[in-house]
């Protein structure tokens, strides 16, 4: 299938999906994310759920995050430019939903992307080799392309993989692994 025709067809399973059903499926996500190697690493970056668009929700991974004392980063977007800046989660973050109903911090202490070692990425649709379908707007593929070539990518889909997605191009960057409720898929 092609990215546009993925897009239509997720954001049409997710709107039918439970808000009871997101936060238990949030959880065996993050319940799964446990058996991962990467528990090693300090820096951690988060997508903050837009809960209207029924995303995966990341609170679960939040405290699992913040029990093992690991540094969270979270992200503004620039919808001028489609980059991120990057901002370190503390007790004293505030955050404010911008025009698309993402929260972002409003401020705080800004993360260079060098730091980043673990990156943990939306998606509406992913395939068996790893690549994924966002919401179009290249944010997370500006981003990821910038960071450490050793920078774990690991995405997070309440779906399993489709077979292929036929027109990735070369600025897409793929995924190290995608994490279901009932399955983690390594690339």
């Amino acid at each position: 299938m092609f990215k546009s025709e993925l897009r239509k067809k997720y954001k049409a399973l997710r709107a039918e999906l439970s808000k009871d059903f997101i936060e238990t499926q949030s959880l065996a996500i993050a319940n799964q994310l446990l058996s991962l190697d990467i528990w090693d690493k300090t820096y951690f970056h988060l997508f903050l759920t837009i809960s209207d668009q029924k995303e995966i929700d990341t609170e679960f991974l939040l405290h699992v995050l913040v029990g093992k004392d690991k540094e969270v980063v979270v992200s503004k977007s620039d919808f001028a430019t489609h980059k991120m800046t990057h901002y370190l989660l503390t007790d004293n973050t505030k955050f404010m939903k911008n025009a698309y109903n993402i929260p972002e911090p409003v401020d705080g202490i800004e993360v260079p992307i060098s730091k980043i070692e673990v990156v943990f990425v939306p998606l509406l649709a992913f395939d068996s080799k790893g690549n994924r379908v966002g919401y179009g707007k290249g944010f997370y593929d500006t981003f990821l392309s910038e960071c450490q070539p050793g920078t774990i990518k690991i995405g997070l889909s309440l779906f399993d993989a489709e077979p292929i997605i036929e027109d990735t191009s070369k600025l897409d960057v793929s995924l190290n692994y995608c994490v279901t409720p009932n399955r983690i898929y390594e690339f």
